[in-house]
């Protein structure tokens, strides 16, 4: 579903990325570890082309979208993104924010985008907030507005940039609950992540970056519950 080859960034000097080599098959649930600044979020972002790679191949679905002739918003269509801050309209009820990019981007019917918009609403558990405005919302139900708007463009994948990070502790269980199902129902998703139970229970399997590389990869049970390498071992012994 997802390739990078030698996929490198850079800001200035600053090497953020400095080779990344992964492939992400179609279903798999892919959590990323690491410690802050270490290139997880720049990794996410350059797979989507929020940020154009300084060197190396993205490829999507057979496609290299890497490729300067390629039309990056169409790939965009197709991998939905969930940010740290929910980035939600806030002069826009809920409703409209989930109906706005099908209607605008797939040319969606007012009627069939928002019989979507209210079925997302009830997958994500907040069906009665539809003419609620972000500001009445707690962080947790604006993450879950977040995840059902990007769904309503019903991508192949789903990339969640630290989607739990920015709310209140109670809170960040519904919305790892929405990320849970999603997997059970089969989406292929990039998970960047400080939720190692989350990690351990939902991913396939486990990146975890330093210094903008991949230092070990595997399943849960082999990066978290049995890491060989001494940084991956440093950083669980402070998380864990």
């Amino acid at each position: 579903m997802i390739k990078t080859v030698g996929l490198r960034k850079s800001f200035g000097n600053n090497h953020v990325l400095r080779g990344i080599d992964v492939a992400i098959k179609p279903h798999e649930v892919v959590v990323v570890i690491g410690p802050s600044g270490s290139g997880k979020s720049t990794f996410l972002r350059c797979l989507n082309l929020l940020e154009k790679p300084s060197s190396g191949q993205v490829f999507f679905r057979g496609h290299c979208i890497t490729d300067p002739h390629v039309n990056v918003n169409e790939v965009r269509r197709e991998m939905g993104m969930v940010f740290q801050r929910f980035n939600l309209f806030p002069h826009m009820s809920v409703i409209d924010n989930i109906t706005l990019g099908p209607m605008k981007v797939r040319g969606v019917s007012l009627e069939e985008a928002k019989q979507t918009a209210r079925d997302l609403l009830r997958k994500v558990g907040i069906a009665e907030k539809e003419k609620d405005y972000p500001s009445e919302l707690s962080g947790g139900q604006q993450q879950r507005v977040a995840i059902a708007r990007a769904l309503a463009m019903k991508p192949m994948a789903m990339l969640f940039d630290e989607a739990t990070s920015a709310l209140d502790p109670e809170m960040i269980g519904e919305v790892l609950d929405v990320i849970r199902r999603l997997a059970e129902e089969g989406m292929t998703m990039v998970v960047v992540t400080h939720e190692m139970g989350f990690a351990r229970e939902v991913g396939d399997r486990v990146l975890f970056m330093d210094e903008g590389v991949i230092v070990e990869e595997g399943t849960p049970e082999q990066v978290l519950g049995k890491p060989q390498n001494p940084r991956t071992q440093a950083f669980l012994s402070k998380v864990l």
